[in-house]
């Protein structure tokens, strides 16, 4: 187990806190239709969506997915552009065109999210491969979710990275539903981690919910990547607590089922470790929770201020 600093269990409690309430003030515009297109808002995984950003090192690099709000704030992203971005505004991280599901940030590591379902396995592949090449010692973090795990990218992508020992951690959020289908339907195994002997490579599975034993397990995972033995698939059991997207009804599960699950959380579990470990007071807690709610805040009224995309741009960035 890693000796995990004060400084940085602080700080992930932070972003985590940060993550949470980006969500919900998401959906309170998207609510009100101040928000145009798709969200898809990951309430729920802070955890294993902030946790494994912060066990790499800060120029290590990531590819994120569709629900990739809490990935993207945990590999420490500018919470102002990316509020921006999602009201559409010119200073945000794609000038107001890409909206939630195409953040991106290459300079700070992130190679973008994506909204085709296992669409980061390749670009991942590739990008470690760039790193092994340029003896870089980077490695990269490939997010994806359950259903993705039965995309053909994602069979291609480990063969390919086990084959060319590429420095990848494939790392799958599993929140039991691939939209509205749940695993049991969709494959015969209990575990995705399973799938790691396919390919002769490490799988791991850890509980998603618990932010400290993410950060340790992608750590370990990190330091056996970056020595050159190869890839790694690490299976993070979690839950979404919201539909899939805004438009999702959830008549597939029970509100009990999303009761039980809400009793896990994440954020309340990590406060509850640090207090009984005497890691930090109730008052330092206290006051995180509150500077990130103020972060949010901040965010929206920095996204307000900003300008809408000037109409002679509506051509730039735009390939065919």
């Amino acid at each position: 187990m890693t000796d995990i600093s004060k400084e940085t269990l602080l700080e992930m409690y932070k972003r985590m806190n940060e993550a949470r309430s980006f969500e919900e003030k998401v959906s309170y515009f998207f609510a009100r239709g101040m928000v145009h297109g798709t969200t898809h808002l990951s309430v729920g995984e802070e955890a294993s969506g902030v946790a494994s950003c912060m066990a790499l090192n800060s120029d290590d690099l990531i590819t994120s997915t569709h629900r990739g709000h809490s990935q993207v704030i945990g590999k420490g992203i500018d919470l102002n552009k990316m509020m921006a971005e999602l009201l559409g505004k010119y200073t945000g991280y794609c000038k107001g065109k890409g909206g939630s599901m195409h953040i991106a940030d290459v300079e700070a590591g992130n190679l973008g999210a994506n909204g085709v379902v296992g669409g980061g396995h390749g670009i991942a592949v590739g990008a470690a491969l760039t790193q092994q090449m340029k003896k870089t010692g980077k490695i990269v973090l490939c997010f994806f979710g359950d259903g993705a795990s039965n995309e053909g990218s994602f069979h291609e992508a480990l063969n390919l990275a086990s084959v060319w020992k590429l420095p990848v951690i494939f790392y799958c959020e599993n929140n039991l539903y691939g939209m509205s289908v749940p695993i049991e339907k969709s494959m015969n195994i209990k575990d995705i981690a399973k799938r790691a002997d396919s390919y002769g490579i490490p799988g791991y599975i850890v509980d998603g919910n618990d932010a400290v034993a993410v950060y340790n397990t992608v750590k370990e995972a990190s330091e056996y990547v970056r020595s050159g033995k190869g890839p790694v698939l690490i299976e993070s059991k979690t839950y979404r607590w919201l539909g899939h997207s805004k438009s999702d009804a959830q008549i597939y599960r029970s509100k009990e089922e999303v009761e039980e699950w809400k009793k896990k959380c994440p954020i309340k579990r990590f406060r509850k470790y640090m207090l009984e470990n005497n890691i930090a007071t109730e008052e330092e807690l206290d006051t995180i929770e509150k500077n990130a709610r103020q972060a949010i805040e901040d965010a929206v009224e920095f996204a307000n201020n900003s300008p809408n995309p000037p109409i002679e741009t509506v051509t730039e960035d735009v390939y065919a």
